[in-house]
Formats: C-alpha cells, structure tokens, sequence
C-alpha cells in the first residue's frame, strides 16, 4: 500500500518512514502542504501532520477531501479534544496526539481502510437545477449545451457546487483551487482579484451572477438551485 506522509518535521518523517517501509508500506514523503496537494492523488492513504511550515494542516485536508476520497490520518502536536474535533470536522478518518505508539498507529492504519474498503464511491457528476458537472470528464453542461471552462474556473465551480449550503472563505477557495502556499489576505490584492475575475467569468459563462452568491466580508456560496 502506497502511503503519503506529510510531515514538515524532517526527523520525525524519515523515522516513521523507515519503520512502516520495514512493516511492508511504501511511504512517500511531502514535506509541505502544497507538496501533499500536489502529490495525494497517487496515494492510498495520507498521513498528515497538522503543524505544516506553510499551510494549516486542516486546510490541507479540507483541500484534498474537496476532490478525493483519501483516507486521512491527522498527527497533531496539541492534545486537546478541540484539535481532534476540528481534524475530523475537516474530513480526517482518524487524529492521533504525538508522541504516539507504533503499533497504535498501524492498528489505526488497518481500521481506516477497512471502513474505507466499505466507502460508497465518491460522487463524479454534480446536478444543480440545470446545471451538470462531470469531475470525470471536467464538462459542464447548462440546460445540455456544453460549457467551455478553463481550469480553474472549472475547479472552482465544482468546488462550490459540491458543497451548496456553506459559504467558502476567500482564502479557502485561494487554498483549495490554487493550491497556493498562503491564505489570499496573505498574497495581496494581486490574487483576491484573480480569484474576483475567475467568479465574474463562471458567472458570465452561466448567464446568470446568481449562479455564485457573494457573502460580503467572507467569501462565496453557490446560488439556490
């Protein structure tokens, strides 16, 4: 089985490495949260630690359960019950406090894939009204006549459909469709208004601004349909 461990603690990362490779797991390491975006896809399981040096560790797994349905299993140097709640509010499996014991963590390892064995598959086709996205082929269709998108503005399309009753922080959508190594108020108006240009465009293409709703002072929502 093909691990990513994402872990911005070099020791620590190269240690369990070698343990669960010697426990018959093949383990990649990224070392950052863009470089876990980046590479989760060709993985069966992520182990993510959450005090990544540049992405917060629950927005990584935020990002990666908007497109995949990896399972996840969250390090966490703060053992709070807060942190644990918020790790599987965010789509972590599972949330283990540091220092942990190797074989509760292979024990844990073995009941997430089980249950993930068990997982109905992840939905490839949004309908909203007549609004159709298909993640498979990246087409949208609105009242059945093809959509052209270019990526991004596919992705954040999806990103919203997928999840139409919550509204998306600016810096999440920055996050999650950009995979960028910081929040959107970090990057500058620069960025705030591409991801402004990207929106105004998905409207244009859809015919319609209620298509994306503004939520002043947040970020977006997928209109009511």
């Amino acid at each position: 089985m093909q691990v990513l461990l994402a872990e911005s603690d070099a020791d620590h990362a190269g240690a369990l490495q070698q343990r669960l490779r010697r426990h018959g797991y093949d383990v990649g390491i990224a070392a950052n949260g863009v470089a876990a975006l980046e590479a989760h896809q060709e993985y069966d399981l992520m182990l993510l630690g959450l005090e990544l040096i540049d992405v917060d560790g629950l927005e990584i797994c935020r990002a990666v359960r908007a497109s995949s349905d990896i399972p996840i299993i969250a390090f966490t140097a703060r053992d709070t019950e807060l942190d644990r709640v918020l790790s599987l509010q965010a789509g972590c499996d599972d949330c283990l406090a540091k220092p942990y014991g190797f074989r509760e963590l292979t024990a844990r390892i073995e009941a997430v894939m089980r249950r993930a064995r068990h997982r109905p598959p992840s939905v490839h086709r949004i309908s909203r009204g007549p609004l159709s996205i298909d993640r498979e082929s990246r087409e949208v269709c609105l009242n059945g006549r093809s959509i052209a998108m270019t990526r991004k503005e596919f992705d954040l399309l999806y990103l919203l459909a997928s999840q139409p009753r919550a509204v998306l922080s600016r810096e999440r959508l920055m996050t999650e469709v950009w995979k960028g190594a910081k929040g959107a108020a970090d990057m500058g108006r620069q960025v705030s208004r591409t991801l402004d240009t990207h929106v105004n465009m998905v409207r244009q293409k859809l015919g319609a601004p209620e298509w994306i709703i503004t939520v002043r002072g947040v970020g977006f929502r997928f209109g009511n349909y």
